[in-house]
C-alpha cells in the first residue's frame, strides 16, 4: 500500500502560510537534500484547493530551467476541492466527493508515495480521518507571528509518533511524525 506523506515548512510558532517569506534564510543543500528526498520517494502529488491555486499560476507555464518544474508538471496530480469543477493543467485529477474513498483508491493503486506539498487544511484532514501515513516538518527557528497554522481549533486530538528528527546546520529540526499505535 501507498503512503500519504505531506512536507511543510513551520516556522516555531506552527505558521506554515507563506514560507516564501520566511523560509529562504534557512535552505541550504542539507535542507534541500531532505525536501529532494520526500520529492524522489513520490510519483504523485496530492493538493488541497488552496495550494493548487498557487501552483497553477505558475507552475503550468514554467520551463525546463526552472528548479522541479518538470517533475511538478509531468507527475500526477490529484486536487481535493468541493468547488474547482476540472483542470486544464496536464496529468490532473479532481476529487470533490466520497473524498475518503477516492483516497483509500489511491493508497491501494501502486506505485510509489502520494506525496504533498503545502496544502494544510487537507493536511489536517487527512490526519482526523486516520489518511495521513508521515508528516515531515521542518521547523524553523523563527517566529512569524501571525499567519494560517498547521492545527487550529478544528484540529482533533491525535496522538503521534516521532519516527525520525534531526538538527540541520541552519537549526531547522527535520521531524517526521506517523499515527502511533492505538
Amino acid at each position: 500500500m501507498r503512503k500519504i506523506t505531506a512536507g511543510l515548512f513551520m516556522s516555531l510558532d506552527g505558521v506554515v502560510e507563506a514560507p516564501q517569506t520566511w523560509h529562504f534564510p534557512y535552505f541550504n543543500d542539507e535542507m534541500g537534500a531532505v525536501v529532494q528526498a520526500q520529492i524522489d520517494a513520490a510519483d504523485t502529488l496530492l493538493l488541497g484547493r488552496g495550494t493548487y491555486d498557487e501552483f497553477v499560476q505558475f507552475w503550468p507555464t514554467a520551463g525546463s530551467d526552472v528548479d522541479l518544474a518538470d517533475y511538478i508538471n509531468g507527475v500526477e496530480k490529484i486536487v481535493v476541492s468541493s468547488t474547482l469543477t476540472g483542470s486544464s493543467w496536464n496529468n490532473t485529477t479532481v476529487i470533490r466527493d466520497d473524498v475518503a474513498n477516492r483516497i483509500r483508491e489511491l493508497k491501494n493503486r501502486p506505485g510509489k508515495n502520494i506525496g504533498m506539498s503545502g496544502s494544510p487544511g487537507l493536511v489536517r484532514w487527512l490526519i482526523n480521518n486516520d489518511l495521513l501515513d508521515e508528516l515531515n516538518l521542518l521547523v524553523h527557528p523563527i517566529v512569524v507571528g501571525s499567519g494560517k497554522r498547521l492545527f487550529t481549533e478544528d484540529s482533533q486530538r491525535k496522538n503521534l509518533a516521532l519516527a525520525k528528527a534531526d538538527t540541520l546546520k541552519t537549526g531547522v529540526l527535520s521531524l517526521t511524525y506517523t499515527p502511533a499505535a492505538d
